[in-house]
């Protein structure tokens, strides 16, 4: 089937530049407005009734933003701590988030949604814009939308030089390189091809090998075709490919303060993906269909202890497939306006993730606790190591169906959206093991013999399915003031999509085998490796003001969530992480930004959020945390950055210098909130040298107060561990531009 697969794709890929060779006469600024028509979520349109923060081009190069962590802050409440890899794509919005599994925000590229939250992570060149929608934005974007939307938009082929070129050096010998070229095959045909590549040695060292443990190396194409055969349609194709190679996992030991281990740790991930976009325009109405495939591939090891100790190591291998199509229309008819749409997935996954058990886990995990049980016959394994073994096929596919109306009479504005929602998952699984111990009889004197062999030998097999739809409403509205602003009020729902904890087959498997020995927890995996959907309510308020030389807007929001996913430790002599629907929570806060421009030289902009976020309902092991902060997710976050800018007397040559300053916390790293980061601040500065779009030369400078705080924390096998923030960090950036 595969085959076919393949063949489609090229062919599919083949159509765009095939195609370039037709002839008309319409000129290419039509067919950009056309590709803007295409675009479900316009924020022109809609910011006006909702939360969105926008970063073009320009102020992206400026911050040295390439990827959605370096929006972290900039958007008032939007928080993604950089830690573990880049696999780790942990994102916090108003005090919503998830460690593992589904995430609570969705992420697309030029229109392409990506179904798994594990990809999310990435570097990418030549972006035009990108926007993080907060709030329930499940209406539009469906599952895993309930706090917000993150789009990314790359440069159009038809604007910006035919040739474009950047170079960067940094501190941990970091280094980056792009090189972006843009075609007009014909009037009607534009063709744009990109490559990326960055690399670094890292920042910290493993004391255990005295090597750079956080290493990463990545590479990535993209090829970008727009055609327009005739007046009323056009075609988008965007195809990327990149590839991951990392170690990561830079967790230092708290009583220790040193980060040693021995066994390797990585992460390494290739992706591809093709999208689609086929719109056509009529006089009011403009029909978009986008068809997307998705491929992951990739592999995190891990020395699940994070110490010098032979415990055990994780691996966790996977191939995916994703398939999505969209097929939407909006139009206009007077004071009316409308967009619906159908929308379907379909995700299928081969997953294999052994546990391999080493000679001190088997003596601590095992031995130790059946030992103290029966001192008297005592047991000794075959082996000093062994593998528990797991696989998995999994397969996600649902479909969607969604309207949103939008009326406005006088300065008044009404929008009411509506979405059904069904998902269906399924899960085939199988867990094995082959070992054995020895029960040895402890003599009068002291020595040992052979009481019993036991061999164990487990080989079992399940499958798993379940099924949930969504009615998710939304209902929003706005009153105009005139030229300086409006205000508005909104209500949406969302959730995030069930699923299953395939990182807790090793653990159902590990307390079999310790029943087989007469002590262990008897887990079900129906019951811990299932988990449901969790849904919200959200509510805003808010306001966007504007002047001749400033900016401002303001929101107060409220979520109710029902059904909370949260990651914990289930009970039992166990080592991994369980996502479980236990508890009722709410958060609610205050979100402020403004910009100030008093003269075209200089420019200043500020954000600021506060989350109050609380469990309402929630008990674990007899103990009751209502009341308490939800974890991971900052209290405060702030960002502040002003720009100078001062023309030479050069033609076209200017200078200007900036600075930021981004904070975060304080940010809780357990439910019972005993351990926090209190809140910090970091600094960044720059000063860039440019002449016209021709070249420029960026200073820049990250953390330049060298402030230390933790990114991350846990406890694993009775250890404590944390991940400190990056160090500071200094380079140089070098763009240039050929026409």
């Amino acid at each position: 089937m595969n085959r076919y697969i393949l063949i489609f794709i090229s062919v599919w890929l083949c159509v765009p530049v095939l195609a370039a060779s037709a002839a008309d006469t319409t000129r290419h600024r039509t067919l950009r407005a056309v590709e803007v028509m295409g675009v479900k979520q316009d924020a022109g349109v809609q910011a006006s009734m909702s939360t969105v923060t926008q970063a073009g081009a320009g102020e992206l190069r400026r911050l040295g933003v390439s990827s959605t962590k370096g929006l972290s802050e900039i958007a008032p409440n939007f928080f993604v701590p950089d830690y573990g890899s880049r696999m780790t794509s942990s994102i916090y919005v108003r005090g919503l988030g998830s460690r593992m599994d589904q995430p609570v925000v969705g992420l697309s590229v030029d229109g392409v949604p990506y179904l798994n939250k594990d990809s999310y992570d990435f570097d990418i060149d030549n972006i035009e814009r990108m926007e993080v929608w907060r709030g329930a934005q499940s209406v539009l974007n469906g599952r895993n939308a309930m706090a917000g939307q993150i789009n990314v938009y790359t440069r159009s082929p038809w604007s910006g030089p035919a040739v474009s070129a950047v170079a960067g050096y940094g501190r941990g010998n970091t280094a980056r390189l792009g090189l972006t070229a843009r075609k007009r095959l014909s009037e009607t045909a534009a063709t744009s091809l990109s490559a990326f590549m960055r690399r670094s040695d890292g920042f910290y060292t493993n004391e255990a090998t005295g090597a750079k443990i956080d290493f990463e190396k990545q590479g990535s194409l993209r090829w970008k075709t727009s055609w327009r055969p005739h007046g009323h349609v056009s075609l988008v194709n965007t195809a990327a490919f990149s590839m991951l190679r990392q170690g990561g996992y830079p967790y230092q030991e708290t009583a220790t303060g040193t980060i040693a281990r021995n066994d390797t740790c990585f992460y390494r991930r290739t992706t591809w993906s093709d999208g689609l976009t086929l719109s056509w325009a009529g006089r009011r109405i403009v029909a978009t269909s986008l068809t997307s495939v998705q491929y992951l591939d990739d592999n995190m090891t891990l020395d699940q202890d994070f110490t010098t100790a032979d415990l055990f190591t994780l691996t966790q291998r996977r191939r995916e497939w994703g398939f999505t199509q969209d097929l939407f229309t909006r139009g206009t008819r007077g004071s009316y306006s409308w967009l619906g749409g159908v929308f379907g997935f379909y995700r299928p996954s081969r997953m294999d993730a052994p546990v391999d058990f080493k000679d001190q886990g088997i003596a601590q995990l095992i031995e130790d606790h059946r030992n103290e049980a029966n001192p008297f016959y005592p047991i000794e394994w075959f082996t000093r190591r062994f593998t528990l073994g797991s696989d998995f096929r999994t397969a996600n596919g649902g479909f969607a169906l969604y309207h949103e109306s939008r009326w406005t009479h006088g300065r008044w504005t009404i929008e009411g959206a509506l979405r059904y929602d069904f998902e269906h998952a399924s899960l085939d699984w199988h867990s094995q093991c082959t070992t054995g111990y020895r029960t040895m009889h402890v003599l009068p004197d002291g020595s040992r013999e052979v009481y019993r062999e036991n061999p164990i030998e487990i080989n079992e097999r399940g499958h798993m399915a379940q099924s949930f739809g969504e009615l998710l409403p939304k209902l929003a509205v706005s009153y105009s003031l005139g030229s300086i602003g409006n205000i508005f009020a909104n209500a949406a729902k969302g959730y995030k999509a069930g699923g299953y904890n395939l990182q807790m087959f090793s653990d159902v498997l590990q307390q079999k085998l310790m029943r087989l020995m007469g002590f262990g927890m008897a887990y079900d995996p129906d019951e811990v490796v299932s988990y449901k959907p969790e849904t919200s309510w959200s509510y805003e308020l808010g306001t966007h003001l504007s002047g001749a030389r400033w900016t401002a807007s303001a929101t107060v929001f409220y979520i109710d969530t029902r059904d909370r996913q949260l990651t914990t430790f289930p009970a039992g002599t166990t080592t991994g992480r369980i996502m479980t629907n236990a508890a009722r929570a709410r958060s609610m806060g205050v979100e402020l930004t403004g910009s100030w421009h008093p003269s075209e030289s200089f420019v200043a902009t500020a954000s600021y959020g506060y989350t109050d976020a609380t469990f309402l309902k929630y008990e674990s092991a007899g103990i009751s945390y209502r009341g308490k902060r939800l974890p991971y997710a900052p209290q405060h976050t702030l960002f502040v950055s002003a720009e100078w800018t001062v023309p030479f007397s050069i033609a076209g040559t200017e200078i200007s210098a900036g600075a930021d300053v981004r904070g975060a916390g304080p940010i809780y790293w357990d439910d019972a909130n005993e351990v926090r980061q209190n809140f910090y601040a970091t600094m960044g500065a720059h000063i860039t040298v440019a002449r016209d779009e021709r070249w420029s030369l960026r200073l820049w400078g990250e953390n330049i107060t060298d402030t230390r705080y933790a990114t991350f924390y846990f406890v694993s096998v009775g250890r404590a561990f944390l991940q400190q923030g990056r160090p500071w960090q200094a380079g140089v950036t070098l763009r240039l531009a050929f026409n």
